[in-house]
């Protein structure tokens, strides 16, 4: 088995599986089907094209930074907007609660025998064929997904538990306690999350669901690049 692993990292993030226009939510941690969508992006993969190999992949989250939840309050419409019915309403304007998540940071890991993928996965990262986000449109990453040394030679559990904490300060890393949370994809995992994306395609998306089960395991080592650049 070969692990890819990539970061999410920013000052806001947004991972909704379940909402509506009024309300959206975000889960605490990336969903399957917004870091799949994330890969089709890097890739140029269209909305239309099937997901069957990036679906069957083994997925892993690393909590880092837990982050914390903001509520936004949102307005659109000021200038006027088209109704169903082909009338313009200018009076009222539609509004809607956006949920986020501020400050968070995620290594994100996906587990296959097919090394051929994961290498052309970790290149599309490397030079995204289009814009990479947070979950939602505009929530942008402070610091690129593709990691250099992301491609690794063992399996998805492993992986996460190596590979250096992801966060970029000293004293969040020693204020975070002696475990980390993570989320594994696990066909016997008591959580059920519907968030394993079948199709894009507008007017057609659809998901199916998978299990997950919820670990918590040893604090990864600090980063030595950072490390010595605060102690020069």
């Amino acid at each position: 088995m070969s692990t890819l692993l990539l970061q999410c990292v920013g000052p806001l993030q947004a991972w909704d599986t379940q909402s509506n226009f009024g309300v959206r939510t975000t889960g605490r941690e990336p969903s399957k089907s917004g870091i799949i969508g994330m890969l089709c992006a890097a890739l140029g993969r269209a909305r239309s094209e099937p997901l069957t190999d990036l679906a069957a992949l083994r997925m892993g989250v690393r909590v880092d930074q837990e982050g914390r939840v903001l509520r936004d309050w949102h307005t659109a419409g000021k200038g006027g907007y088209l109704k169903a019915s082909g009338s313009i309403e200018r009076k009222n304007l539609i509004t809607s609660t956006r949920y986020y998540l501020a400050d968070a940071a995620f290594l994100v890991g996906f587990e296959s025998n097919d090394l051929d993928l994961l290498l052309n996965l970790h290149a599309a990262l490397r030079n995204p064929h289009w814009l990479l986000f947070l979950g939602r449109k505009a929530r942008v990453p402070s610091e690129p997904p593709y990691l250099a040394d992301g491609l690794r030679d063992v399996n998805l559990v492993e992986s996460l538990q190596d590979y250096a904490w992801i966060g970029r300060s000293r004293k969040l890393y020693d204020g975070i306690g002696e475990e980390v949370r993570l989320m594994l994809e696990d066909e016997n995992g008591s959580q059920v999350r519907n968030d394993n994306p079948i199709s894009f395609e507008k007017g057609r998306r659809k998901f199916t669901a998978r299990r997950v089960r919820t670990l918590f395991i040893a604090k990864p080592p600090y980063q030595t690049a950072v490390a010595e650049e605060e102690s020069i």
